[in-house]
């Protein structure tokens, strides 16, 4: 699942998960001044915002595995559900989008340790 030689760091993947958070909201912040042309943003950084409070429970997060299996479960969703956004299926679509990036880092164990605001 992931290479033999670089263990999984369940603290590493938390710090990273709070960080994004933390970046999320400011991101959202910074697109809702900016108004009407930002839609697509704010509905961007929400996204990513809902998406790291999924991950952050610690149960998930010590493991390789069980953080595998919460983004798949998590990727297999219908819908996703959040309040404030301004629209529903472009909101999905980067939930969506952002799951499967995660997912490809849990797969490949690598760019937890990138905590740069642009990603």
């Amino acid at each position: 699942m992931s290479n033999p030689s670089k263990p999984w760091d369940g603290a590493l993947v938390r710090k990273w998960l709070a960080r994004r958070l933390d970046v999320s909201k400011l991101d959202q912040a910074a697109a809702d001044r900016r108004g009407y042309e930002a839609r697509d943003d704010y509905d961007k950084t929400a996204a990513e915002e809902w998406v790291c409070r999924a991950l952050q429970a610690p149960d998930c997060t010590e493991e390789q595995t069980p953080f595998a299996q919460r983004l798949k479960a998590l990727i297999g969703h219908e819908e996703y559900h959040a309040t404030g956004v301004y629209d529903d299926v472009r909101f999905e679509r980067h939930v969506r989008s952002h799951l499967r990036k995660v997912a490809k880092m849990a797969k490949a164990n690598d760019g937890f340790e990138k905590m740069l605001h642009h990603q």
